[in-house]
C-alpha cells in the first residue's frame, strides 16, 4: 500500500493500517520487573529527531522516508513538542472560528450539496505546513525477536509513518494513541523511522477547540514488544451492589499468541494484600470470566478513593510465566433514579472544573510534574470533578484521578463550533459532523477509541460525546456506541440544547453552558426530562466568578440540579522574553500577530498559566467546600 496525499482531503480516510484501539494497561515480562518498576519490553523514542519544515505539501521533501535519502540539511527538533514552539510556522490562538476564515474560503467535504468531495482542500493549498521527522534507532535487547509496535500518544493533526522505506500507515485524531505494527519491517540495528505531520486535514473541521492551534508530535513516542502470549485488551468490570458493602467482578480479555498458550490467572487483592477474587481460565482469543460475587468491598469515592489491585498472569502450555499485567480499580456505582444522578446510592454533586492540558513552557506538551501540580491544586480547593475539555488527556492523568478520587467526564476529541456557530448565532447550514454520512465513521471512531483506551478507569463517571458540535445523526450514532458498549456509566452531551430533535436519543443529562440561575429554575420547574448539569459556567475572565452563590444555592432547592464545571482551570498563555525589558512574561492570544484571534479570551482560568492561583480561587474553595 502506498501513502496518498489525498487522505488529507477525505473525511472517510482517517486511519490506514492503524491497530485497533485497546485498553491502556501496562504489561511486564516478569514479576521481578514489575516489582522493580522496570520494563524491558518498552523503548522510548523521545529526544532529538532530525526535522524539516515546509510551508505546504508541494514543497515538502516527499521522498525523505527512503533509506538512501540525505538529511544533511535537516534541523534538529525535540520530541515531544510543538513545531511552533521550536521556532517554525506561527503561533495562533482562536476560539470559535476556523483559523483560515478571512484568509481562505473552505467548506467541509459533502457539506453544502452533499456531493462535493472538496478535493485538494488541504493537500493542494498554499498554506498547510508539513513537519518531516526522521529518527534512527537500534532495538534494545528486550525487544529483539518479538512483535514490535510503535505507539504515538499524540500527534497533531494528520500523520504518515514509514519504517526503513516501507509505508506503515496513516492516522488522524490528535489526542488518542495511534499504534502501528512494525514487525514485518523492523531490524536489530539502524532502523530509520520517518513521520510526516500535516498541520491540517479534514480533521481540522472536527478539532476546532478553543485553544492555540499547534501541530507536531507533542506526546510520547514509544516502542513496545509483545510477549509470545499477550493480553491485547483488558476490560475489568467491578460492580458495587446496592448495599454499598458487596460487589462483583467480571473480566473480559482479548489475547494473541504465537505459541501454544496455557492458562491465564486473574487475582484481585485489596489494599492489605488480601485475595478477594482468584480465577483461572484456559487461554483463547477471547477469554470471558463471568461475574463472581465478592462479599465485602470498600467503595471508591471522592475523599476515599479505595483501589484494589487486579493482577493478570499469563502462562504457556508448560506452565512458564510469560506476561504480568497489573491494574488498579475501584468499586463504585453511578445511575439515574427518579431523574436524579446517584453515586453509590447518594445524590451526586459535581464541584467541577473544565481542564485544558496546558504548560506556559510547552503548550499542550505537559509534564508529569505539571499534572501532579494541577492535582494538588484541585484537591486543596475542594474540586471533586474534571471535564477533559475537549479531548482525551494524557493517559497518566486518568490514573491520577483514580488515585485521588476525582470524578471524570471523559470527553471525546470533537468540537466543530465554527461550522454552525457564526457571529453568536446558530446557523448550521454546513455543520459537521451533522448527519452527513461521509463524516459518520470518523466521529464514531473517535468515540470508540475514547472508550476502548480508558474504559477501565474507575474515575470516569461520564462519557462525553464532544463539545459544541450541534446535533445530528452522527452524534446520535456516537451516543448509541457508548450505550451499546458500556451500561455502567452515563453519557453526556450539551449540543442537543440547540437541536431538540435529538434530546431523547442523545445524552442522559440536560447539559447547558452559561445558563443563568433563572434559566435553570425555568427548566427544573416545568416537567424536566433529565437531571441538569452545567458543563460550563462562571467563565473566569477578569473579575468573574463573583456570582457562585447564586448557583450553589440551587443545590439546596432542586435535587435534579447537580452542579457543574467552571470554565476553566488554567489560562492558556506562553512564556516569552520581553523585547524591551528582557524579562520573562506571559503572552496571550493576539500577542503573536495571530489573526483571526480571540485575543485574551485564552485567559479565563482559576489559575494563571504559570499555575499561580488567582484570587477567584478563594470563591471556589469556599463554596465548593460547602458541598464536599
Amino acid at each position: 500500500m502506498r501513502a496518498e496525499i489525498h487522505y488529507l482531503d477525505n473525511p472517510e480516510v482517517f486511519r490506514v493500517n492503524q491497530l485497533p484501539a485497546h485498553s491502556d494497561h501496562a504489561f511486564y515480562y516478569s514479576r521481578e520487573e514489575l516489582q522493580a518498576g522496570e520494563n524491558s519490553l518498552l523503548q522510548t523514542l523521545n529526544g532529538s529527531w532530525k526535522f524539516h519544515y515546509s510551508i505546504n505539501s508541494e514543497k515538502r521533501p516527499s521522498e525523505f522516508y527512503q533509506e538512501n535519502f540525505s538529511s544533511d540539511d535537516f534541523d534538529e527538533i525535540t520530541v515531544p513538542g510543538h513545531i511552533e514552539l521550536a521556532g517554525y510556522d506561527k503561533i495562533h490562538y482562536i476560539n470559535t472560528m476556523y483559523p483560515w476564515e478571512g484568509h481562505l474560503f473552505r467548506r467541509p467535504a459533502y457539506s453544502l450539496d452533499g456531493k462535493n468531495p472538496a478535493e485538494g482542500s488541504f493537500s493542494q493549498t498554499d498554506y498547510n505546513p508539513v513537519g518531516s521527522y526522521l529518527k534512527t534507532f537500534d532495538l534494545e535487547p528486550g525487544l529483539l525477536g518479538k512483535r514490535v509496535v510503535i505507539s504515538f500518544a499524540g500527534v497533531e493533526q494528520a500523520m504518515y509513518v514509514w519504517l526503513n522505506g516501507k509505508f506503515i500507515g496513516y492516522a488522524e485524531d490528535s489526542f488518542t494513541p495511534s499504534e502501528f505494527d512494525l514487525t514485518p519491517y523492523i531490524r536489530e540495528k539502524a532502523n530509520v523511522l520517518a513521520v510526516e505531520v500535516h498541520k491540517r486535514s479534514t480533521a481540522a473541521f472536527l478539532e476546532d477547540q478553543d485553544f492555540f492551534r499547534f501541530f507536531g508530535i507533542f506526546r510520547e513516542v514509544t516502542l513496545y514488544a509483545k510477549p509470545d502470549i499477550h493480553v491485547e485488551d483488558l476490560w475489568a468490570k467491578p460492580y458495587l451492589k446496592e448495599d454499598n458493602a458487596s460487589g462483583s467482578l467480571e473480566v473480559e480479555l482479548k489475547m494473541s499468541y504465537l505459541e501454544m498458550p496455557g492458562e491465564v490467572r486473574v487475582v484481585l487483592q485489596d489494599g492489605q494484600g488480601n485475595v478477594c477474587y482468584d480465577q483461572v481460565e484456559e487461554i483463547a482469543e477471547q477469554v470471558h470470566l463471568m461475574p463472581v460475587d465478592i462479599s465485602s468491598v470498600t467503595p471508591w469515592h471522592y475523599q476515599s478513593p479505595y483501589l484494589y489491585t487486579l493482577m493478570i498472569e499469563v502462562f504457556d502450555k508448560a506452565g512458564r510465566l510469560i506476561e504480568v499485567v497489573p491494574y488498579k480499580l475501584g468499586f463504585r456505582r453511578i445511575e439515574i433514579k427518579d431523574k436524579i444522578i446517584l453515586f453509590n446510592g447518594e445524590r451526586l454533586i459535581l464541584n467541577g472544573v473544565n481542564r485544558h492540558e496546558w504548560s506556559a513552557k510547552g503548550g499542550r506538551c505537559i509534564s508529569r510534574e505539571e499534572m501532579e501540580a494541577d492535582m494538588g491544586t484541585i484537591l486543596e480547593n475542594n474540586i471533586n470533578a474534571v471535564r477533559t475539555s475537549h479531548y482525551p488527556n494524557q493517559i497518566p492523568w486518568y490514573y491520577l484521578c483514580d488515585e485521588n478520587g476525582i470524578y471524570v467526564m471523559a470527553e471525546t476529541n470533537l468540537e466543530s463550533h465554527g461550522s454552525w456557530q457564526k457571529m453568536g448565532q446558530v446557523e448550521p447550514s454546513w455543520n459537521v459532523p451533522g448527519s452527513i454520512v461521509q463524516w459518520r465513521e470518523a466521529v464514531v471512531d473517535r468515540a470508540r477509541t475514547n472508550f476502548e483506551v480508558f474504559k477501565n478507569h474507575t474515575s470516569i463517571l461520564f462519557w462525553s460525546l464532544g463539545n459544541e458540535s450541534y446535533a445530528g445523526d452522527n452524534i446520535e450514532a456516537m451516543n448509541r456506541l457508548f450505550k451499546e458498549k458500556d451500561t455502567s456509566r452515563l453519557v453526556h452531551y450539551e449540543g442537543v440544547f440547540h437541536n431538540r430533535k435529538y434530546e431523547d436519543t442523545i445524552s442522559d443529562v440536560e447539559s447547558r453552558m452559561y445558563a443563568t440561575p433563572e434559566e435553570i429554575i425555568e427548566y427544573l420547574e416545568h416537567e424536566p426530562k433529565k437531571p441538569f448539569i452545567l458543563c460550563e459556567y462562571m467563565h473566569d475572565m477578569g473579575n468573574s466568578l463573583g456570582g457562585m452563590k447564586s448557583y450553589m444555592d440551587l443545590l439546596d432547592r432542586y435535587d435534579m440540579y447537580q452542579g457543574g464545571f467552571i470554565w476553566d482551570f488554567i489560562d492558556q498563555a506562553l512564556f516569552v522574553t520581553d523585547e524591551i525589558t528582557g524579562g520573562r512574561v506571559l503572552r496571550y492570544g493576539g500577542d503573536f500577530d495571530d489573526r483571526p484571534s480571540d485575543y485574551e479570551f485564552s485567559g479565563n482560568g482559576i489559575v494563571f498559566a504559570d499555575r499561580t492561583q488567582k484570587p477567584a480561587m478563594q470563591e471556589v474553595r469556599y463554596f465548593y467546600g460547602l458541598y464536599k
